[in-house]
C-alpha cells in the first residue's frame, strides 16, 4: 500500500525537481516532505528517485498532447446518496400568463417587467419581439460602460431571432412563455460566430465555434440572445481583463463575483434575465450584492456542455433573475438530459406557484442566525418573522459538523489546476490582471503539490458528507439559512444539493442583502415555490436601482 500512495505523491514532487534541474536529488524529497506532512527515510528516497524520474518522462510526454478545456476526465461526479430514488412523475405546469398586462406610458418601466408580464405583451402582439429587443440592446449601448457587465453585444443574432420569434407568432406558432424574450449569458458560455473570453486576458480573442446547449436550449424556447456578459476571470470575483463589474446599487462597489455581468445586468434592468454558473458561491454571491433572484440547480440538472471548466463535479449552471417565479420559467426550459454532459438526469419538475408553503416541513439554521454579528443579520431575523407570520411553522435545525468542510475545498482546486494546466506551464497566468495570493494564478500553482492520494481521500471523505447531509435534509422541504452563514454554501456546492437566494432588503449603506432556501437533491420546485411565496409577502424583488430606472 505504502507504494501505491507514494507513486500518488510523483507529480508534485517532479513539479518541484523539474523547476530546478534535470536530476532529482534527495534533497528534493526533503522539501516535499516538509510541504506534505510525510517522513520517508533515507533509503526510502534512494529507492524513489529512479521511479520518479520515469513517472516525469511519462508527464512529459503526456503534456505534448494538446486537451481542450472542454475535455472532461474520465470520472462522473453523482450527487445521489446511496440507495436514493426518484419517485415523482412530471404534471403539466402552468404559468399563469394573464392577457391584462398593458404597455406603460413610460417605455422604460418595460426594463422591470417579469418574464409573465414580458411573455402577455408578446402573445396578445401588444409589442413585437423585435421592437423588445431593440429596446434592451439600447439599455446595454446606454448602460453596459457604466456598469463594465457586456463583453460582446449579440446585436445581429438578436434581431435575426427576434424577426423569426414574430413570424412564428403571426403564424400561430408560439414557443411558450420565453417566446421573443431577450436574455444575455454570462461569457463562458460559446456561441458560435462570437468570442468567448471566460473573462480573461489570455482568452480575450478566443473564438469557439460551438453553441452552449443552455443556450441552444433557450432559442429552441423563442428566447432572443441580446448580450455575452462579464465574468470574474476564469469564474472568480468580478475582476475582468477590462475592468470590474459594478454593482448597479452603488457604483463604488463591485457587482460580487463571478456571474458578475449576469446579476448586474439583469438587476439594472439590461436584460430580463441571464445565465450564471457557480462552483462555490458564484450565483449566490452576485446575485447577493446586486439584489436579484438566483437559483443553482442540483449539480447534473442543467448541462455544462459549451461551458467553460473549472471544476468537473462541481460545476453548475442556473438562472439569475428578479424573482423566484422567473427562475422557475427559465430553469424549466433549460434543465434535463443531454448526452453531451454525461452528469445530467432527467426528473420532472414540478413546480406549483400555488403550493400551500404551510404544509411544508421548514427547518432554520438557528445557530448561524442567532449566533455571531454579521451583514445582514436583522434582516434576516426580519425574514423569519415575515416567514412565521405567513403561517411557517420552524424547527431550529443543524448543518452536520462531523466533516470539516474547509479541508475539502482542495477538491475545487485540483479540479481547477488540472483544467488550467497548460495556463500555468506557459506562464500566461501572468497576463490575469489579479494576481495577489489568493488569486487564480497562485492557486494553480499550489493545486500542483497537492498529492493524487489526497484529492482522491477527499473525494472519498466527500461521499461521506452526501450521505450525512442528505440524511439530514430529507427531513425537510426547506431549511432557510443565512446566504453565507458557516459552511452552508461551500457544504451545499460539495453535495450538489439546490439553493434559491432572494433579496430581502439593504443594510445600513443601501446595499442588498440576501436569504437563502435550500433543499433536497432535484427539489428546485419546492424551493422555487416557497421563494415565491416569500416575495408575494414582500416587495424587495420589486424595488430596483434608482440610476437605471
Amino acid at each position: 500500500m505504502k507504494k501505491i500512495a507514494i507513486f500518488g505523491l510523483c507529480i508534485a514532487v517532479c513539479i518541484i525537481s523539474c523547476n530546478n534541474s534535470d536530476e532529482i536529488k534527495n534533497a528534493d524529497l526533503k522539501a516535499f516532505e516538509k510541504i506534505t506532512g510525510l517522513n520517508f527515510t533515507e533509503m526510502e528516497r534512494d529507492s524513489l528517485i529512479e521511479g520518479l524520474e520515469v513517472a516525469l518522462e511519462d508527464y512529459e510526454i503526456n503534456r505534448k498532447i494538446s486537451v481542450e478545456n472542454s475535455v472532461a476526465p474520465r470520472l462522473l461526479f453523482d450527487p445521489r446518496p446511496i440507495g436514493y430514488e426518484n419517485k415523482a412523475k412530471q404534471i403539466e405546469v402552468k404559468w399563469n400568463i394573464t392577457s391584462d398586462v398593458e404597455l406603460p406610458k413610460n417605455k422604460n418601466e418595460l426594463a422591470f417587467y417579469s418574464i409573465p408580464e414580458l411573455a402577455s405583451l408578446i402573445k396578445q402582439k401588444k409589442i413585437t419581439s423585435t421592437e423588445l429587443t431593440n429596446f434592451f440592446i439600447d439599455r446595454l449601448k446606454k448602460h453596459s460602460d457604466t456598469l463594465e457587465c457586456l463583453v460582446t453585444l449579440t446585436e445581429e443574432l438578436a434581431l435575426k431571432q427576434a424577426k423569426k420569434a414574430d413570424e412564428d407568432l403571426k403564424q400561430g406558432i408560439y414557443h411558450g412563455p420565453l417566446h421573443g424574450i431577450p436574455f444575455g449569458v454570462k461569457d463562458l458560455f460559446s456561441v458560435a460566430g462570437y468570442k468567448t473570453t471566460w473573462g480573461a486576458a489570455p482568452y480575450k480573442d478566443q473564438q469557439i465555434e460551438q453553441t452552449a446547449e443552455v443556450v441552444q436550449r433557450l432559442e429552441k424556447a423563442g428566447g432572443v440572445l441580446i448580450a455575452k456578459l462579464t465574468l470574474g476571470a476564469l469564474a472568480m470575483g468580478d475582476v475582468w481583463y477590462d475592468g470590474v463589474t459594478k454593482n448597479p446599487w452603488d457604483l463604488s462597489q463591485g457587482s460580487s463575483g463571478s456571474s458578475a455581468g449576469s446579476a448586474s445586468a439583469t438587476a439594472a434592468g439590461l436584460v430580463p434575465f441571464a445565465i450564471g454558473t457557480e462552483t462555490w458561491g458564484s450565483i449566490v454571491s452576485p446575485s447577493t450584492r446586486c439584489g436579484v433572484t438566483g437559483l443553482r440547480p442540483t449539480f447534473g440538472r442543467v448541462s455544462r456542455d459549451g461551458a467553460m471548466a473549472l471544476s468537473w463535479t462541481m460545476d453548475k449552471v442556473g438562472p439569475i433573475c428578479r424573482s423566484a417565479n422567473d427562475c422557475a420559467i427559465v430553469f424549466n426550459a433549460i434543465r434535463g438530459k443531454d448526452p453531451k454532459d454525461q452528469a445530467t438526469v432527467d426528473y420532472p419538475f414540478n413546480y406549483d406557484q400555488d403550493l400551500d408553503v404551510k404544509n411544508l416541513k421548514v427547518g432554520y439554521l438557528k445557530d448561524l442566525f442567532y449566533g455571531e454579528d454579521y451583514r445582514g443579520k436583522q434582516n434576516d431575523s426580519l425574514t423569519i418573522e415575515t416567514l412565521q407570520a405567513m403561517g411557517i411553522k420552524f424547527e431550529a435545525v443543524s448543518l452536520p459538523d462531523t466533516i470539516e468542510v474547509y479541508s475539502l475545498a482542495i477538491i475545487l482546486e485540483a479540479e481547477a489546476g488540472a483544467a488550467f494546466d497548460e495556463l500555468t506551464r506557459s506562464n500566461k497566468d501572468d497576463e490575469l490582471v489579479a494576481q495577489h495570493k489568493n488569486a487564480w494564478p497562485n492557486i494553480f500553482r499550489k493545486s500542483r503539490f497537492i498529492p493524487a492520494v489526497e484529492y482522491i481521500q477527499a473525494s472519498r471523505i466527500r461521499s461521506i458528507l452526501i450521505e450525512e447531509f442528505n440524511q439530514f435534509i430529507q427531513e425537510y422541504d426547506v431549511v432557510v439559512c443565512p446566504s453565507f452563514g458557516g459552511s452552508q454554501l461551500l457544504m451545499t456546492n460539495l453535495t450538489g444539493n439546490p439553493c434559491v437566494v432572494v433579496p430581502n432588503g439593504f443594510d445600513e449603506d443601501n446595499h442588498p442583502t440576501s436569504i437563502s432556501f435550500i433543499g433536497n437533491l432535484y427539489d428546485e420546485a419546492t424551493l422555487l415555490a416557497f421563494a415565491k411565496k416569500y416575495q408575494d409577502a414582500t416587495e424587495f424583488d420589486d424595488q430596483h436601482p434608482e440610476y437605471f430606472k
